[in-house]
C-alpha cells in the first residue's frame, strides 16, 4: 500500500517548503492524507481487513497531531494547507 515516488511527488509538490523538504509538517500531512485516501478505498472493498484498519486509525491520529502542532506554531500555513488538501480544520 506504499506510495510510489511519482505519487509522492504529485501530492507534495505544492506544499514543499524547498526542493529537498521531507520533514516539514506540511509535507508529512500531505503524505498521510494521500495514504489515508488510498487505505480508505482499500477498506471499502475489504471490509474485514482489521489489520489495515488499525494502521489507518494510527495514520489519522498521527496526521491530527501534526495538524494540531502546525496550527499552534503557524496558523497561516495551517489554514492554507487545509484549503489545498481540502480537509476539515
Amino acid at each position: 500500500m506504499a506510495l510510489s515516488n511519482k505519487q509522492k511527488e504529485k501530492v507534495t509538490k505544492e506544499v514543499k517548503r524547498h526542493e529537498k523538504d521531507t520533514g516539514s509538517p506540511e509535507y508529512q500531512i500531505a503524505l498521510f492524507t494521500e495514504k489515508i485516501k488510498k487505505l480508505t478505498s482499500h477498506l471499502k472493498k475489504n471490509k474485514k481487513d482489521f489489520h489495515s484498519r488499525r494502521g489507518l486509525l494510527k495514520m489519522v491520529s498521527k496526521r491530527k497531531k501534526l495538524m494540531d502542532y502546525l496550527k499552534k506554531t503557524n496558523e497561516k500555513a495551517y489554514k492554507s494547507l487545509v484549503k489545498k488538501l481540502d480537509l476539515k480544520g
